[in-house]
């Protein structure tokens, strides 16, 4: 085995929640309010100095929020002409504090993708499915086919870039596997997925979907396995390690990465799962794999220098020569 196969990688973040508004109504989501509020600079300032072990600010917030009523009046009494504008400040803000964003937006067309890059290490879109579905009836940015322009867009713009799918919201087995080969041409096409979360389904309380049950272990593992034979070897598999306890299983069978964690802020999605502390990691990697930190653009990418030209000079001085985060967690 070669010792890159050996690493399984994570990257320490703050997990940001500029506002729960949201055009889309998914039937699983926890997330999403009718009364939202919007972040004011102070409070994400607040967030970010907090954040004194993090390299990642991860700007997360519902799908076009300045469609819903209220948003584009508090944006303007903040002096931000649309939301793009105000993620751009809170982008600039995060780059003052050491922080590289990674912009999780939602649909975007090509010329917010293109505002929006040259400030963040790296972007984020979740496929979901590449199957409609009915849990997304009331969801028009849950088009399989937006989802995958606002993809491709960003591979056209060089974005470094993680998507991934969502299990066990109404789909087959068949659908994820398809969902996955449309993430594998994707990449074929322009080469810019660097991870693929395979993320199971949560319930949440209060949800039309409350009463579904999660995806069995034995299911997500199936689909790690049958994902690490569709996608290409240099996009590498993310598991949540909150949702899915027992790690080690998942690393043997393809996945190598953790994703974002925080000693901070809690995964505002899943609020009811905390994450795992660096010492339970350990102990369920068992000594057969070494766990690096990295940052949120991936050694690849900043080796061909996708990252945003405002955050180059701090991806720099943030990476080390194998691009893995300078004086980040070794494992033992």
């Amino acid at each position: 085995m070669l010792l890159s196969d050996m690493i399984v990688t994570f990257s320490w973040n703050v997990f940001i929640p500029l506002t729960t508004a949201c055009r889309n109504r998914c039937h699983y989501c926890g997330f999403r309010s009718d009364n939202p509020e919007l972040m004011g600079i102070s409070e994400v300032k607040e967030l970010l100095n907090k954040a004194k072990n993090a390299s990642e600010a991860l700007f997360t917030f519902g799908e076009k929020a300045d469609e819903v009523k209220g948003v584009r009046e508090r944006l303007k009494s903040m002096g931000f002409s649309d939301f793009v504008d105000y993620v751009v400040e809170m982008n600039r803000l995060a780059i003052s504090k050491s922080k590289l964003p990674h912009t999780n937006a939602g649909i975007l067309s090509y010329s917010e993708l293109k505002r929006l890059k040259p400030y963040n290490a790296s972007m984020g879109l979740m496929l979901e499915q590449a199957v409609e579905l009915d849990c997304h009836s009331e969801s028009p940015g849950k088009k399989p086919e937006v989802r995958i322009k606002t993809i491709k867009d960003a591979g056209k713009l060089k974005i470094p870039f993680t998507t991934g799918i969502l299990v066990g919201i109404g789909e087959s087995f068949y659908d994820d596997l398809y969902s996955l080969e449309v993430i594998a041409e994707l990449h074929k096409n322009y080469e810019h997925i660097q991870e693929c979360i395979i993320q199971n389904f949560k319930p949440k309380k209060g949800t039309p979907m409350e009463r579904m049950e999660s995806p069995s272990a034995d299911r997500m593992l199936k689909i790690v396995k049958e994902a690490r034979e569709i996608l290409p070897d240099d996009i590498t598999i993310q598991i949540p390690p909150n949702l899915v306890r027992d790690i080690l299983p998942f690393i043997k069978a393809g996945a190598g990465d953790l994703g974002g964690i925080s000693d901070t802020t809690i995964d505002y999605i899943n609020p009811e799962e905390p994450w795992p502390s660096i010492e339970e990691i350990e102990r369920c990697l068992n000594g057969a794999y070494v766990l690096r930190e990295r940052l949120p653009i991936y050694p690849r990418y900043i080796k061909m220098e996708w990252g945003g030209e405002e955050v180059s000079e701090l991806i720099s001085r943030m990476s080390d020569d194998e691009g893995y985060r300078k004086d980040g967690y070794r494992g033992s």
